[in-house]
């Protein structure tokens, strides 16, 4: 296993903070190297509201899904906003690999 690691980027709606550390922690010890956000907006990290930085976050995830293999959506009850159903999209027509925490 060790130097055949998968990149995974994380994508979901902030307000799913202790998920997203869960599915990264669980990723991360199956051999993975795993890319998540940086800021958590739904979750207290009120910087992401200040001008033009969700602008720039939502463009630098779509550069983490480009470093990717592919990505792995914390839907968590099946909930998928715009943002995430944009880098869904992204992640598709660009050949990566979509996986769900939860069936769709």
């Amino acid at each position: 296993m060790i130097g055949k690691y998968k990149v995974v980027t994380l994508c979901g709606s902030t307000r799913f903070k202790e998920q997203f550390f869960e599915v990264q922690k669980r990723l991360t010890l199956e051999g993975n190297i795993v890319i998540s956000v940086g800021l958590f907006g739904h979750s207290g990290d009120n910087e992401v509201w200040s001008e033009g930085t969700k602008e720039m976050l939502d463009d630098m995830h779509k550069r983490k899904i480009d470093m990717a293999d592919e990505i792995y959506v914390i839907n968590v009850g099946g909930y998928i906003g715009s943002s995430t159903r944009s880098e869904i999209e992204y992640a598709q027509a660009h050949g990566k690999r979509v996986n769900y925490l939860e069936n769709k």
